[in-house]
């Protein structure tokens, strides 16, 4: 049994999808982080600048917008293909004029001091397709099994299409997808773009036309399916915009929607605020006795597992098949709730026998095929690694809700004070070399100055003699430990 809990708030919105008690998923969207990409403006061309074959584009932003003759759509021209290049190459002075009103997307969020880029190639993003009102074809994701699924794939959509106009591309999510639930998302995607049509024929230049769904509707959208018993939200005001939207766009889900009015916050029904707390640690701690080691690095993220108290077995065998068989399962609920993507290298612990190995292997499949992003599990290596892929969706929750450590930048450990110490003696050696002052004085972390005053006391005052000139210390709060400075007085 599958239930959502939305837990609304000005600032941010959270969801977390939870499976017979447990958490699964956590999702976060927070109000001021929000991007403008996806998003559609009714603009107005400001400038045309024939020497760079761009325009700026006013779109009601602080910054002007800025459109290239490449993101220029070409009526009957798809916007990648046989054509698409020719018609590129008619310049941008003899396609747009200033004052001319065109419907554009944001293609690239604004950064600096640099506008939103734009394109008036406008696609819409729905659960299972992506819809392109300007163009005819239907597209089919290269990640899509054979050539020859796509072409079904694509005479399914031809028909389901039918008369209506626009162009589709089948997202890879939509392999499986049954002829009921492709076409409930032509119908919103064509329900969505009639009003965007509806409201640019009115709106001045510089209104928003389409803003990309939030958290709270794309829970609708995308996360509930029949396997959903239940959507409980804690905001009057947003569950009566989300049951209008619900009713409008879809139908199916709507139906599962429900106020929470509880006296207690609605992420305390399962904990969820501690489960959280737990996926940003390093360590996930086994029913068992036995652990894993997460480490999300910039290439790869690696998953080590290890027996630690567990010696419940009648074996040591056994004990690792235990603990492995345990470990599969908790390993596909981590990739899931820290959102982990990428290439991920899975160290069981060593298993002798390959029935073993088997049995490991075929319950992690099983546990990964309840993930509704594409994924794919080679088997074991020859190292006894087991190497696999998880698609990219959004940033991963530790990427999220942390930044990396000022002290250590990110790399989980600091040099010993003894260390520091160290690198200071040798700094006062070379910078007694090159310069003549009365005095050196240290300006460190108390524990580094604590122990230049203790165990390496002797070797400080061995250095003062050797260069002839005295050495004070100074001991600075606001520094870190590996943070210091040497002054010549």
């Amino acid at each position: 049994m599958e239930d959502i809990l939305i837990n609304w708030s000005p600032q941010e919105t959270r969801v977390a999808l939870v499976e017979n008690g447990a958490v699964q998923e956590l999702h976060v969207e927070r109000t001021l982080e929000r991007g403008l990409v996806g998003n559609i403006y009714s603009g107005r061309v400001a400038r045309v600048l024939p020497g760079m074959q761009s325009a700026f584009i006013d779109i009601g932003l602080e910054r002007a917008a800025f459109l290239h003759v490449a993101d220029l759509h070409t009526r009957g021209v798809p916007a990648r293909g046989p054509g698409s290049e020719a018609a590129a190459a008619v310049p941008i002075e003899k396609r747009v004029f200033e004052g001319q009103t065109l419907t554009v997307q944001v293609i690239k969020d604004p950064i600096g001091t640099k506008g939103a880029r734009l394109s008036t190639q406008i696609s819409i993003a729905g659960r299972l397709l992506v819809f392109l009102p300007y163009d005819e074809h239907i597209g089919i994701s290269q990640k899509i099994g054979s050539h020859e699924l796509r072409e079904q794939l694509r005479a399914r959509m031809t028909a389901l299409a039918g008369e209506g106009g626009g162009g589709f591309i089948l997202r890879t999510n939509a392999e499986e997808a049954s002829d009921a639930e492709l076409g409930a998302d032509i119908a919103y995607l064509r329900k969505t773009w009639a009003l965007i049509r509806s409201k640019s024929l009115k709106a001045p230049p510089g209104t928003l036309l389409h803003e990309d769904l939030s958290l709270a509707q794309r829970v609708l959208r995308d996360l509930a399916s029949e396997a959903t018993h239940s959507i409980r939200i804690d905001s009057q005001l947003q569950y009566e915009a989300l049951k209008a939207f619900g009713a409008e766009f879809t139908p199916t889900s709507v139906g599962k929607l429900a106020l929470y009015r509880g006296e207690r916050p609605i992420f305390d029904l399962y904990n969820i605020d501690q489960e959280v707390e737990r996926a940003l640690a390093r360590r996930v701690d086994l029913k068992s006795g036995g652990y894993l080691i997460v480490d999300q690095t910039e290439a790869l993220t690696t998953v080590d597992v290890n027996t630690g108290g567990y010696v419940g077995a009648r074996n040591f065998d056994d004990t690792i098949f235990k603990t492995n068989l345990e470990a599969a399962q908790a390993i596909a609920r981590q990739l899931r709730l820290r959102n982990l993507g990428g290439i991920i290298i899975i160290d069981f612990i060593d298993m002798v026998r390959e029935d073993h190995q088997g049995t490991v292997l075929a319950e992690l499949r099983r546990q990964l095929a309840r993930d509704r992003v594409k994924m794919t599990v080679s088997g074991f290596t020859q190292l006894g690694l087991v190497e696999m892929t998880r698609k990219r969706t959004r940033e991963s929750l530790a990427h999220m809700l942390c930044e990396p450590c000022p002290t250590c930048g990110g790399k989980g450990e600091v040099k010993t004070p003894r260390s520091v110490c160290y690198d200071i003696l040798r700094e006062i050696l070379r910078e007694a070399r090159q310069f003549n002052p009365k005095e050196f004085r240290v300006i460190a972390s108390a524990a580094v100055v604590e122990m230049l005053l203790d165990e390496e006391s002797q070797h400080l005052a061995g250095l003062s003699d050797f260069i002839g000139k005295p050495i004070s210390l100074q001991s600075e709060a606001t520094m870190s430990q590996e943070q210091y400075d040497i002054v010549l007085l």
